[in-house]
């Protein structure tokens, strides 16, 4: 059975997008909440209302001003999610990643 070439979204906040950052890179598959330019054209049934939040999942594109946009292959809703505590657990599960990819080193 052949391997997919679709990459999990890696979860990033809008903070961790700036032009040096390892997650910055074109063709990039990300999970992103928050402001960004978004690519909806592959998205079918998702119905976009303005003032709710979204999440999505897709590759990064960039263009030759650094703007970045996100073309989004899923979506979702998640305007009752604690946007709080949702960048706090971002933030434990990067500590827990550091940690287990440096004990595997060791």
């Amino acid at each position: 059975m052949a391997s997919s070439s679709i990459k999990p979204g890696i979860l990033v906040s809008l903070q961790d997008l700036y032009p040096s950052s390892p997650f910055f890179k074109q063709g990039a598959s990300l999970r992103v909440t928050g402001k960004l330019k978004i690519d909806t054209r592959h998205l079918r049934d998702l119905n976009l209302r303005i003032g709710s939040i979204y999440q999505f999942i897709g590759e990064l594109l960039i263009q030759s001003n650094n703007e970045a946009i996100l073309e989004a292959r899923v979506g979702r809703n998640v305007d009752g999610m604690d946007l709080n505590l949702y960048y706090q657990s971002l933030q434990l599960l990067r500590q827990f990643q550091s940690n287990h990819t440096s004990d595997q080193a060791t």
